[in-house]
């Protein structure tokens, strides 16, 4: 069974941010030389996640970080005493993984669509590991 895996990181520069990692991801799955199969994309920590929305438009992104600030915002009544309780709650809410198809050895997103790393407690450098099985 043909697969591959790497991991990555990235730095993020604002406390809150959407990073498009979509040419990296991408990468790795043609390093995997897997023709036809999945690509799972994971990220190991408690206060980031990963979707997949469009990347046309970075307005969407900002949309998004902006919105997930008023639903879950930084300074409520939390009890964890490090002060990022709404990172880890929009970690929930996003999740810290993703999966694509693997088609014809790239992989297979809509036309809109890229990989994000969501950063809910930057600026940090973050891990993101990705495996790719047919």
């Amino acid at each position: 069974m043909p697969m591959g895996w790497g991991s990555f990181k990235v730095r993020t520069e604002r406390r809150v941010q959407l990073l498009d990692v979509t040419r990296k991801v991408a990468q790795l799955v043609e390093q995997a030389l897997v023709v036809d199969g999945v690509c799972y994309v994971f990220v190991p920590h408690t206060t980031a996640g990963v979707t997949i929305n469009e990347g046309a438009d970075p307005d969407v992104a900002r949309d998004i970080e902006a919105q997930l600030g008023r639903m879950v915002p930084k300074d409520a009544d939390y009890r964890h005493s490090e002060g990022n309780s709404d990172s880890h709650i929009k970690t929930v809410l996003v999740g810290p993984t993703v999966t694509a198809p693997v088609r014809q050895g790239k992989l297979s997103l809509g036309t809109w669509q890229a990989v994000f790393f969501c950063e809910w407690d930057g600026p940090r450098t973050r891990t993101i590991e990705v495996r790719v099985i047919d």
